[in-house]
This record gives structure tokens, sequence and C-alpha cells, in this order.
């Protein structure tokens, strides 16, 4: 019997540059694919698979993520004197319960596995489920549910992994594939960023994580890699020295919402997805196209 995965952690402190000047005075994880901030379907992916307790390691200016998961009085209150009963229960659909949100500070940009360290206190000694606000996924079941069934059968650390053209493989952390299907394959080593020609393999990871609490003690004391920044990968290598790692090729696809195109694909796809959008949209995009 796995230990059940209670919290996720959510690390949302970036400063969105490739976004500027639109993410000056707005946090790139508020930025709406449709009609809902990135964060939303992040969360509503953690919250599908199970997850109880949401974890933001946050930065400066980034208060309005707080104030998008917390009740607006004012604003509840208009709706219901104007009887909007369907945008009102389109905000307590977003909502978390109460209690079930912790934010803390990142302080100072040192990478994404000092983020990860910067919730130890608050996920404690318990695994934990760790999603990146820049990625959405579009998936049924949701990736995040797909990993859980393999950590319920595996235990461990559980990595979502993904497809890309081997050209483009030294963008990326990239794993090396052992034995298993793709839906629970042994990991049996990872590389950030390797030199061109040099990849394992061709599966990169997507942001999606389940992780033993024992990797705090190892971001705790890591050094600075990649990009002069302290590197989540090189934590998961040393734990790997003691601990399964099992890969998981989820069914479905991934979007890169910190890149310009994948966020506008996003914008497409989760538009067409839409039943109310889905006509008017294909007739926009041809109308597009063909002038």
């Amino acid at each position: 019997m796995q230990r059940p995965i209670r919290k996720a952690v959510f690390p949302v402190a970036g400063l969105g540059t490739r976004f500027l000047p639109a993410t000056k005075a707005m946090p790139k994880e508020m930025l709406t694919v449709v009609d809902r901030p990135v964060i939303q379907y992040v969360v509503d992916e953690a919250i599908d698979a199970g997850i109880e307790h949401l974890v933001f390691v946050t930065g400066r200016n980034k208060g309005v993520i707080e104030d998008h998961f917390d009740i607006a009085f004012e604003l509840d209150a208009t709706l219901k004197a104007r009887d909007k009963i369907e945008a009102i229960e389109i905000l307590e659909a977003a909502l978390p319960p109460p209690g079930k949100t912790s934010f803390t500070r990142q302080q100072a940009p040192l990478g994404l596995g000092h983020a990860v360290w910067c919730a130890r206190d608050i996920v404690g000694d318990e695994p934990f489920a760790l999603l990146l606000p820049d990625m959405i996924t579009l998936a049924n079941p949701g990736c995040m549910t797909q990993m859980m069934t393999a950590y319920e059968k595996f235990g461990g650390n559980v990595i979502g992994v993904e497809p890309v053209p081997e050209e483009e493989t030294h963008n990326y952390g990239i794993v090396a594939r052992g034995d298993g299907e793709p839906n629970g394959f042994e990991i049996t080593g990872m590389v950030e960023k390797p030199a061109p020609g040099t990849a394992p393999s061709n599966l990169y990871i997507m942001g999606r994580y389940i992780l033993q609490p024992e990797i705090f003690a190892l971001l705790g004391d890591q050094e600075k890699g990649a990009g002069n920044e302290i590197q989540l990968t090189d934590s998961m290598i040393k734990l790997m020295g003691g601990q399964r790692f099992t890969g998981v090729q989820f069914n479905g696809k991934t979007f890169d919402c910190g890149s310009k195109i994948g966020f506008l694909t996003a914008n497409a796809t989760f538009g067409l997805e839409r039943p109310d959008l889905r006509q008017e949209l294909l007739n926009e995009l041809r109308s597009l196209l063909n002038d």
C-alpha cells in the first residue's frame, strides 16, 4: 500500500519575460486560455487526481494568484444581486475548500529545484505531486490521474514524459528508458538539456512529477547546475541511486504555455474542444487561412 499523495506543489514565482509587456503587471500564470487562467487548468488537473492541498511557491507581484483562489465578496454580491446564476456557479467551481491552499515565497530566482525546496515545511515528510504551471495538458483521464495509477502500482517516484523530435532534445530534460510499458516503465537515467546527438531517448520530462520527501534534503545540499540554477533533475539523479523512478508516457497532449506558439496553440485547441465555441471558431480559423 503506497502512501497517499495529498499535496501538490505549484512553482509560480517565474517572471514570464517571454510574454512582456503582458506580464509586466500580470503574472504569466494568469494569462487566459479561452476563459480560464493557465494556473486554473493545472490546479483542476491536480484536484481531479485526488489532491487535497494546494501549495503555491510564489514571488513578488504574484498576489493576484492568491486572490484568484479566494472569494471576491464584492463580485459575488453583485452577481447575486443581478441573478447571474451561471457566473456564480463558474466562480464556485474554481474555488478550493477553505484551508486547502498554502502560499510561500521563493524570494530569489534560483531555479526550479530551489522553488520545490521552498515548499518543504508545508509538504512535510510525505510524497507529493509537482505540477509546472506553464504546462497544461489535454487528456482524459488527466495526466496526473494517469500518473497516480502508475504510482499505486510501482510506488517510488513517477515522472510524466512525452516524445519530442530528436533534434529538439537538447532543449529539455530527457530520460533513459528501461523495461516496462509506456504507461509505467523504469527510468534508468536522466540528463538536463543533453548536447545534440547525446540524448538517451526522445522522451522529455513534461512538467508532471510525483516525488518522495527525501528529495528535499538533496535539494537543500544541491549545488547550482545548468543555467547557474539549482536543478531539480540533478537531485532526482541522486535520489535514483536508492529509489525507483517510473516514467509515464501519458495518453494526451501537452501545451507549453510559457512559449508564444504553445500558448496560441492551446487557445485554439481548447477553444475547439468547447461545444459552444467550436463551430464559430472553426469558421473564423478557416476564414483566416483562406485570406
